[in-house]
Protein backbone atom coordinates (compact mmCIF):
# COMPACT_ATOMS: atom_id res chain seq x y z
CA UNK A 1 0.00 0.00 0.00
CA UNK A 2 1.99 2.89 -1.19
CA UNK A 3 2.25 5.81 1.94
CA UNK A 4 0.49 9.12 1.37
CA UNK A 5 3.74 11.18 1.57
CA UNK A 6 4.20 9.86 -1.66
CA UNK A 7 0.68 10.25 -2.97
CA UNK A 8 -1.30 7.21 -1.67
CA UNK A 9 -4.29 7.16 0.38
CA UNK A 10 -4.15 8.44 4.26
CA UNK A 11 -4.41 6.12 7.00
CA UNK A 12 -7.22 8.97 8.51
CA UNK A 13 -9.16 11.44 6.78
CA UNK A 14 -10.54 13.30 10.01
CA UNK A 15 -9.35 14.95 12.82
CA UNK A 16 -8.61 14.22 16.69
CA UNK A 17 -10.74 16.17 19.28
CA UNK A 18 -10.33 19.51 19.34
CA UNK A 19 -8.31 21.28 21.84
CA UNK A 20 -9.33 23.33 24.22
CA UNK A 21 -12.55 21.87 25.27
CA UNK A 22 -15.34 24.09 26.30
CA UNK A 23 -19.07 24.46 26.85
CA UNK A 24 -21.77 26.96 28.50
CA UNK A 25 -20.12 26.73 31.57
CA UNK A 26 -16.86 28.72 30.73
CA UNK A 27 -19.25 30.98 28.61
CA UNK A 28 -21.65 31.89 31.70
CA UNK A 29 -18.41 32.51 34.08
CA UNK A 30 -16.91 34.99 31.35
CA UNK A 31 -20.11 36.30 31.72
CA UNK A 32 -20.03 36.99 35.20
CA UNK A 33 -16.95 38.68 35.24
CA UNK A 34 -17.95 40.66 32.16
CA UNK A 35 -20.76 41.93 34.63
CA UNK A 36 -18.90 42.16 37.67
CA UNK A 37 -16.82 44.79 36.29
CA UNK A 38 -13.90 43.22 38.56
CA UNK A 39 -11.49 41.68 35.49
CA UNK A 40 -8.21 42.36 37.30
CA UNK A 41 -6.12 43.14 40.16
CA UNK A 42 -6.84 39.98 42.52
CA UNK A 43 -10.77 39.55 42.61
CA UNK A 44 -12.65 37.07 43.39
CA UNK A 45 -12.66 34.68 40.82
CA UNK A 46 -8.89 34.45 41.38
CA UNK A 47 -9.25 34.13 45.02
CA UNK A 48 -11.93 31.32 44.50
CA UNK A 49 -9.63 29.65 42.09
CA UNK A 50 -6.40 29.79 44.09
CA UNK A 51 -8.41 27.64 46.78
CA UNK A 52 -9.87 25.37 44.52
CA UNK A 53 -6.36 24.32 43.01
CA UNK A 54 -4.96 24.03 46.33
CA UNK A 55 -7.19 22.04 47.61
CA UNK A 56 -7.13 19.82 44.46
CA UNK A 57 -3.06 19.69 44.45
CA UNK A 58 -3.06 18.84 48.73
CA UNK A 59 -1.28 21.75 49.54
CA UNK A 60 -2.50 24.81 51.79
CA UNK A 61 -1.28 27.58 49.96
CA UNK A 62 -1.67 28.74 45.83
CA UNK A 63 -0.48 32.20 43.90
CA UNK A 64 -2.20 32.49 40.71
CA UNK A 65 0.26 33.92 38.20
CA UNK A 66 0.44 35.37 34.52
CA UNK A 67 1.65 32.49 33.33
CA UNK A 68 3.77 29.14 34.24
CA UNK A 69 7.15 30.74 32.88
CA UNK A 70 7.22 33.14 35.63
CA UNK A 71 5.96 31.32 38.21
CA UNK A 72 9.15 29.26 38.34
CA UNK A 73 11.16 32.90 38.56
CA UNK A 74 8.76 33.72 41.52
CA UNK A 75 9.65 31.07 43.35
CA UNK A 76 13.68 30.96 42.72
CA UNK A 77 13.11 34.98 44.03
CA UNK A 78 10.85 33.43 46.90
CA UNK A 79 13.88 31.32 48.29
CA UNK A 80 16.53 34.18 47.22
CA UNK A 81 18.39 32.09 44.81
CA UNK A 82 20.02 34.82 42.68
CA UNK A 83 23.77 35.44 41.51
CA UNK A 84 26.71 32.66 42.64
CA UNK A 85 23.45 29.86 42.59
CA UNK A 86 23.70 27.16 41.28
CA UNK A 87 20.15 25.26 40.06
CA UNK A 88 20.12 21.51 38.62
CA UNK A 89 17.95 21.26 35.89
CA UNK A 90 17.02 18.46 33.51
CA UNK A 91 18.28 19.07 29.46
CA UNK A 92 15.22 17.88 28.25
CA UNK A 93 12.81 20.31 28.87
CA UNK A 94 11.25 23.06 28.10
CA UNK A 95 13.15 26.50 27.88
CA UNK A 96 11.66 27.87 30.72
CA UNK A 97 13.07 25.62 33.25
CA UNK A 98 16.45 27.45 32.67
CA UNK A 99 15.58 30.41 31.59
CA UNK A 100 13.86 31.02 34.68
CA UNK A 101 17.54 30.36 36.66
CA UNK A 102 19.05 32.86 34.28
CA UNK A 103 15.97 35.92 34.92
CA UNK A 104 17.55 35.55 38.88
CA UNK A 105 21.15 35.91 37.36
CA UNK A 106 21.77 31.90 38.91
CA UNK A 107 23.35 29.21 36.66
CA UNK A 108 21.70 26.32 35.35
CA UNK A 109 23.41 23.13 35.43
CA UNK A 110 22.47 20.39 33.16
CA UNK A 111 21.87 17.00 34.49
CA UNK A 112 20.41 13.85 31.94
CA UNK A 113 17.46 11.78 31.98
CA UNK A 114 16.16 8.49 32.79
CA UNK A 115 15.44 6.50 29.59
CA UNK A 116 12.42 5.21 31.14
CA UNK A 117 11.14 8.30 31.79
CA UNK A 118 12.65 11.27 30.31
CA UNK A 119 12.34 13.00 33.43
CA UNK A 120 15.66 13.64 35.31
CA UNK A 121 17.88 10.75 36.64
CA UNK A 122 18.17 10.73 40.66
CA UNK A 123 21.54 8.89 39.86
CA UNK A 124 22.78 12.00 37.74
CA UNK A 125 21.86 14.58 40.02
CA UNK A 126 24.60 14.01 42.76
CA UNK A 127 27.69 14.22 40.97
CA UNK A 128 26.49 18.05 39.66
CA UNK A 129 26.02 18.93 43.70
CA UNK A 130 28.64 21.72 44.82
CA UNK A 131 28.99 24.08 47.81
CA UNK A 132 26.84 26.18 45.28
CA UNK A 133 23.75 24.33 44.57
CA UNK A 134 20.64 25.73 46.07
CA UNK A 135 17.91 24.38 44.44
CA UNK A 136 17.16 20.98 41.74
CA UNK A 137 14.00 21.46 39.45
CA UNK A 138 12.74 18.33 38.66
CA UNK A 139 10.29 18.07 35.55
CA UNK A 140 7.45 15.74 35.71
CA UNK A 141 7.81 15.17 31.43
CA UNK A 142 4.45 14.81 29.75
CA UNK A 143 3.05 14.49 32.77
CA UNK A 144 4.94 11.85 34.20
CA UNK A 145 6.07 12.48 37.62
CA UNK A 146 9.73 12.01 38.46
CA UNK A 147 11.11 9.82 40.58
CA UNK A 148 9.97 12.00 43.86
CA UNK A 149 11.18 9.35 46.34
CA UNK A 150 15.33 9.40 45.30
CA UNK A 151 15.11 13.17 44.58
CA UNK A 152 13.29 14.11 47.95
CA UNK A 153 16.02 12.09 49.32
CA UNK A 154 19.36 13.86 47.81
CA UNK A 155 17.88 17.12 48.22
CA UNK A 156 17.58 16.41 52.11
CA UNK A 157 21.23 15.16 52.34
CA UNK A 158 22.32 17.77 50.64
CA UNK A 159 20.15 20.60 51.74
CA UNK A 160 18.47 21.64 48.74
CA UNK A 161 15.09 23.20 47.51
CA UNK A 162 13.08 21.00 45.69
CA UNK A 163 11.05 23.05 43.01
CA UNK A 164 8.54 20.81 41.11
CA UNK A 165 8.31 21.98 37.28
CA UNK A 166 4.78 20.69 37.08
CA UNK A 167 3.47 22.38 34.37
CA UNK A 168 2.57 19.29 32.17
CA UNK A 169 1.20 17.48 35.24
CA UNK A 170 -2.16 18.80 36.29
CA UNK A 171 -3.49 16.10 38.30
CA UNK A 172 -0.83 13.33 38.15
CA UNK A 173 0.46 11.43 41.76
CA UNK A 174 3.51 9.91 43.06
CA UNK A 175 2.27 7.28 45.64
CA UNK A 176 -1.61 9.13 45.56
CA UNK A 177 -0.21 13.06 46.29
CA UNK A 178 -0.52 15.09 43.53
CA UNK A 179 2.25 16.71 41.69
CA UNK A 180 2.98 20.15 42.77
CA UNK A 181 2.90 19.00 46.85
CA UNK A 182 6.07 16.92 46.74
CA UNK A 183 8.55 19.59 46.81
CA UNK A 184 8.88 23.24 48.41
CA UNK A 185 6.75 24.52 45.62
CA UNK A 186 5.08 23.63 42.32
CA UNK A 187 4.83 25.39 39.18
CA UNK A 188 2.16 25.05 36.72
CA UNK A 189 1.29 26.36 33.23
CA UNK A 190 -2.18 27.12 32.06
CA UNK A 191 -0.81 27.62 28.36
CA UNK A 192 -2.99 26.62 25.34
CA UNK A 193 -1.69 23.34 24.99
CA UNK A 194 -1.75 22.28 28.48
CA UNK A 195 -4.11 19.86 30.45
CA UNK A 196 -6.28 22.96 31.59
CA UNK A 197 -5.88 26.01 30.23
CA UNK A 198 -7.10 29.77 29.96
CA UNK A 199 -4.59 30.31 26.58
CA UNK A 200 -2.20 32.04 29.36
CA UNK A 201 -1.90 31.71 33.26
CA UNK A 202 -0.21 30.05 36.12
CA UNK A 203 -0.02 28.88 39.38
CA UNK A 204 2.43 28.34 42.65
CA UNK A 205 1.33 25.76 45.16
CA UNK A 206 3.30 25.36 48.27
CA UNK A 207 2.85 24.19 51.78
CA UNK A 208 5.25 26.44 53.08
CA UNK A 209 3.67 29.87 54.18
CA UNK A 210 6.72 32.41 53.95
CA UNK A 211 7.25 30.92 50.49
CA UNK A 212 3.90 31.84 50.06
CA UNK A 213 3.74 35.17 51.56
CA UNK A 214 6.77 35.62 49.33
CA UNK A 215 5.39 34.26 46.37
CA UNK A 216 1.99 36.75 46.65
CA UNK A 217 4.94 39.53 47.38
CA UNK A 218 6.51 39.48 44.29
CA UNK A 219 3.43 38.44 42.37
CA UNK A 220 2.34 41.91 43.47
CA UNK A 221 4.59 44.71 43.13
CA UNK A 222 6.35 43.96 45.99
CA UNK A 223 3.27 44.57 48.18
CA UNK A 224 2.46 42.81 51.86
CA UNK A 225 -0.70 41.40 52.19
CA UNK A 226 -2.73 43.79 54.59
CA UNK A 227 -0.51 46.78 54.15
CA UNK A 228 -1.51 49.85 52.56
CA UNK A 229 -1.79 49.67 48.58
CA UNK A 230 0.77 51.68 47.54
CA UNK A 231 3.68 50.39 49.64
CA UNK A 232 5.81 48.22 48.24
CA UNK A 233 8.46 45.78 50.40
CA UNK A 234 10.41 44.20 47.22
CA UNK A 235 11.61 45.29 44.15
CA UNK A 236 9.36 43.43 41.53
CA UNK A 237 6.44 43.61 39.12
CA UNK A 238 2.88 42.99 38.15
CA UNK A 239 2.43 38.88 37.70
CA UNK A 240 -0.90 39.02 38.70
CA UNK A 241 -3.47 36.79 36.85
CA UNK A 242 -6.37 38.15 35.05
CA UNK A 243 -10.47 37.07 36.33
CA UNK A 244 -11.64 36.06 32.83
CA UNK A 245 -8.50 33.73 33.20
CA UNK A 246 -9.59 32.18 37.06
CA UNK A 247 -12.80 31.63 35.68
CA UNK A 248 -12.00 29.86 32.98
CA UNK A 249 -9.66 27.42 34.91
CA UNK A 250 -12.37 27.13 37.79
CA UNK A 251 -14.86 25.08 35.13
CA UNK A 252 -11.33 23.25 33.04
CA UNK A 253 -10.46 22.06 36.47
CA UNK A 254 -13.92 20.28 36.70
CA UNK A 255 -13.51 18.44 34.03
CA UNK A 256 -9.78 17.11 34.26
CA UNK A 257 -10.44 13.97 36.44
CA UNK A 258 -12.69 12.52 34.19
CA UNK A 259 -10.64 13.83 31.09
CA UNK A 260 -7.72 11.86 32.97
CA UNK A 261 -9.44 8.68 33.05
CA UNK A 262 -10.17 9.09 29.48
CA UNK A 263 -6.07 9.54 28.79
CA UNK A 264 -4.90 6.75 30.75
CA UNK A 265 -7.26 4.42 29.33
CA UNK A 266 -6.32 5.40 25.40
CA UNK A 267 -2.80 5.32 26.78
CA UNK A 268 -2.99 2.25 27.59
CA UNK A 269 -4.77 0.72 24.97
CA UNK A 270 -2.03 2.58 22.75
CA UNK A 271 0.54 0.81 24.52
CA UNK A 272 -0.60 -2.60 23.42
CA UNK A 273 -0.60 -1.88 20.25
CA UNK A 274 2.03 -0.22 19.48
CA UNK A 275 4.54 -2.42 21.80
CA UNK A 276 3.53 -5.35 19.21
CA UNK A 277 5.23 -3.18 16.36
CA UNK A 278 9.37 -3.76 16.01
CA UNK A 279 11.25 -0.64 15.96
CA UNK A 280 8.74 1.10 18.42
CA UNK A 281 9.51 1.23 22.14
CA UNK A 282 6.46 2.56 24.58
CA UNK A 283 7.02 3.85 28.18
CA UNK A 284 5.66 2.50 30.90
CA UNK A 285 4.87 3.88 34.04
CA UNK A 286 7.20 3.23 37.30
CA UNK A 287 4.51 1.68 40.18
CA UNK A 288 4.46 4.45 41.56
CA UNK A 289 3.01 6.85 39.65
CA UNK A 290 -0.89 6.59 40.74
CA UNK A 291 -2.06 8.84 38.21
CA UNK A 292 -0.88 10.05 35.30
CA UNK A 293 -2.53 13.23 33.22
CA UNK A 294 -0.81 12.29 29.94
CA UNK A 295 0.15 15.92 28.57
CA UNK A 296 1.97 14.29 25.69
CA UNK A 297 1.78 10.80 24.55
CA UNK A 298 6.08 9.45 23.97
CA UNK A 299 7.48 6.50 22.27
CA UNK A 300 10.58 5.65 20.81
CA UNK A 301 11.48 5.48 17.42
CA UNK A 302 14.07 3.16 16.41
CA UNK A 303 15.24 4.58 13.43
CA UNK A 304 17.82 1.22 12.61
CA UNK A 305 14.71 -0.69 12.83
CA UNK A 306 13.50 1.26 10.13
CA UNK A 307 16.42 0.82 7.74
CA UNK A 308 17.98 3.98 9.24
CA UNK A 309 15.48 6.55 8.20
CA UNK A 310 15.84 9.77 10.36
CA UNK A 311 13.19 10.62 12.86
CA UNK A 312 12.15 13.47 11.50
CA UNK A 313 10.57 11.90 7.74
CA UNK A 314 9.49 9.19 10.26
CA UNK A 315 7.07 11.87 11.57
CA UNK A 316 6.32 13.59 8.36
CA UNK A 317 5.18 10.62 6.65
CA UNK A 318 3.15 10.06 10.46
CA UNK A 319 1.37 13.47 9.60
CA UNK A 320 1.12 12.67 5.83
CA UNK A 321 -1.28 9.48 7.10
CA UNK A 322 -3.39 12.26 9.37
CA UNK A 323 -1.36 11.33 12.51
CA UNK A 324 -0.30 15.23 13.85
CA UNK A 325 2.93 14.41 15.76
CA UNK A 326 6.36 15.95 16.87
CA UNK A 327 9.89 15.09 17.66
CA UNK A 328 10.14 17.09 20.99
CA UNK A 329 12.53 18.68 22.47
CA UNK A 330 16.39 19.61 21.96
CA UNK A 331 18.87 19.63 24.80
CA UNK A 332 18.61 22.74 26.15
CA UNK A 333 22.87 23.13 26.07
CA UNK A 334 22.29 23.26 22.56
CA UNK A 335 19.84 26.38 22.15
CA UNK A 336 21.29 29.32 20.89
CA UNK A 337 20.37 31.19 24.29
CA UNK A 338 23.09 29.27 26.83
CA UNK A 339 25.96 30.00 23.71
CA UNK A 340 25.31 33.52 23.60
CA UNK A 341 28.33 35.70 25.33
CA UNK A 342 26.12 37.97 26.96
CA UNK A 343 24.30 35.28 28.89
CA UNK A 344 27.98 33.69 29.90
CA UNK A 345 28.98 37.04 31.11
CA UNK A 346 26.02 37.58 32.91
CA UNK A 347 26.46 34.10 34.69
CA UNK A 348 29.99 35.23 35.58
CA UNK A 349 32.05 34.08 32.60
CA UNK A 350 33.02 30.69 34.11
CA UNK A 351 30.64 28.64 32.35
CA UNK A 352 30.76 26.80 28.92
CA UNK A 353 27.68 25.08 28.16
CA UNK A 354 29.14 24.33 24.56
CA UNK A 355 31.02 21.35 26.25
CA UNK A 356 28.23 19.30 27.45
CA UNK A 357 26.87 16.49 26.14
CA UNK A 358 24.53 14.08 27.99
CA UNK A 359 23.93 10.63 26.21
CA UNK A 360 20.44 9.89 27.05
CA UNK A 361 19.10 13.45 26.05
CA UNK A 362 20.83 13.18 22.70
CA UNK A 363 19.18 10.12 22.90
CA UNK A 364 15.82 11.44 23.84
CA UNK A 365 16.23 14.29 20.80
CA UNK A 366 17.27 11.43 18.42
CA UNK A 367 14.53 9.00 19.41
CA UNK A 368 11.39 10.54 21.09
CA UNK A 369 8.34 11.33 19.29
CA UNK A 370 5.65 12.90 21.31
CA UNK A 371 1.59 12.99 20.11
CA UNK A 372 -1.02 15.67 22.05
CA UNK A 373 -2.91 14.90 24.79
CA UNK A 374 -5.70 15.67 22.86
CA UNK A 375 -5.60 12.84 20.47
CA UNK A 376 -6.14 10.75 23.64
CA UNK A 377 -9.26 11.89 24.20
CA UNK A 378 -10.65 10.31 21.43
CA UNK A 379 -11.86 6.53 21.49
CA UNK A 380 -9.80 3.05 21.19
CA UNK A 381 -10.56 3.66 17.31
CA UNK A 382 -8.70 6.30 17.36
CA UNK A 383 -6.03 4.48 18.78
CA UNK A 384 -5.96 2.10 16.55
CA UNK A 385 -5.89 4.33 13.31
CA UNK A 386 -2.75 5.89 15.19
CA UNK A 387 -1.32 1.90 15.45
CA UNK A 388 -2.28 0.91 12.02
CA UNK A 389 -0.49 4.37 10.22
CA UNK A 390 2.63 3.22 11.86
CA UNK A 391 2.45 0.00 10.98
CA UNK A 392 1.79 1.16 7.42
CA UNK A 393 5.30 2.91 7.09
CA UNK A 394 6.67 -0.06 8.84
CA UNK A 395 5.48 -2.20 6.25
CA UNK A 396 6.32 0.53 3.47
CA UNK A 397 9.75 1.84 4.95
CA UNK A 398 11.86 1.64 1.54
CA UNK A 399 9.76 3.99 0.08
CA UNK A 400 11.15 6.55 2.42
CA UNK A 401 14.71 5.52 1.55
CA UNK A 402 14.58 7.87 -1.12
CA UNK A 403 14.01 10.87 1.05
CA UNK A 404 17.16 12.25 2.20
CA UNK A 405 15.68 15.28 4.44
CA UNK A 406 12.00 15.73 5.73
CA UNK A 407 9.59 17.79 3.61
Amino acid sequence: MKLAINGGTRTRTTGFPKWPVYDKREEEALRKVLKSREWGMLGPFVEAFEKKFSRYTGVKEAVAVCNGTVSLEIILRALDIGYGDEVIVPAYTFVATASAVLMVNAVPVFADIHPSSNCIDPDKIEKHITDNTRAVIPVHMAGTPADMDRIGKIAEKSGLAVIEDAAQAHGSEWKGRKAGSLGIAGSFSFQSSKNITAGEGGIITTNDEGVAGACWSIHNAGRKKGEEWYKHYELSGNYRMTEWQAAVLSIQLDRLDNQIGIREDNASYLNSRLKQIPGIEIFEDDPRVTKNTRHLYMFNYIKKEFKGIKKEIFIDALKAEGIPASGGYVPLYRQPLFRQERVIKRLGGNVDYSSVVLPQTEKAADQTVWLGQNMLLGSHGDMDDIAEAIIKISDNVDELKMRRDPL
